[in-house]
């Protein structure tokens, strides 16, 4: 089950389908794609259409109704997974006397109770903090987890992903990297905090026409070409 927040169900399955048929997320919205695409389009659709996805996309959404909603889907449908897009999207329950830093962490452990009561992973999206924009090491922390120290207390797992390519231009690398390659479309899965076993890092390949990240030597291996 996804509740999204942020973007719609129809934006999200848009993602779906690109990454699926490996086709320009662009051109696939305003209908663009080629003749040699359009199976891939229609093959894709067919293929998620026949997953178990739930989306909702209702906006503004508390964390009381989220809860409700999951058990009831859960109950009718069965749930794998839940995923929340994103967290500071989530209202708390109202209490006149919470600040929003109060209302994370009762976001947070909420979330945290519905994943051992359901018996699910819940992945939680979360802003960070625009301190990381200030500093020289761009990498991700886990004291930059937005408007709560709760986040990072009650995530088993904190996963982060970065592109340096996001803050640091080709010529601004090249000259304080002369030696090393400018990482375009590289991405960094960070594995900040895991509270059942080893943190640390691998690299992977973002095909952001496609909306999607790929194993790094495999896409080194089969590199796909790109239509402009």
């Amino acid at each position: 089950g996804i509740f999204s927040l942020e973007m719609s169900a129809t934006q999200i399955g848009n993602r779906l389908i690109a990454s699926e048929a490996n086709v320009d997320g662009h051109r696939l919205r305003l209908q663009l794609y080629r003749d040699e695409e359009e199976h891939r389009v229609i093959d894709a659709i067919g293929t998620l259409s026949d997953l178990p996805i739930y989306i909702d996309d209702t906006p503004m959404q508390t964390i009381v109704e989220m809860r409700s909603k999951a058990r009831r889907l859960q109950a009718e449908k069965g749930l794998d997974l839940v995923i929340v897009d994103y967290l500071q999207l989530i209202s708390g329950s109202g209490s006149r006397n919470s600040n929003r830093v109060q209302e994370m962490g009762e976001i947070s452990r909420s979330l945290k109770g519905l994943a051992r009561d359901l018996n699910v992973p819940v992945l939680a999206c979360s802003q960070l903090s625009r301190a990381i924009e200030q500093r020289p090491d761009h990498r991700p922390m886990l004291s930059d987890l937005r408007e709560s120290g709760s986040i990072e207390q009650d995530a088993d797992v904190v996963a982060f992903i970065h592109r340096e390519d996001r803050y640091v231009n080709e010529e601004s690398w090249e000259k304080r990297h002369p030696t090393e390659e400018y990482p375009a479309n590289i991405a960094e899965l960070i594995i900040a905090k895991h509270r059942n076993g080893q943190v640390g890092s691998l690299r992977l390949y973002f095909q952001e026409q496609f909306v999607k990240f790929e194993n790094l030597a495999v896409y080194d291996q089969n590199p796909v070409t790109v239509y402009q």
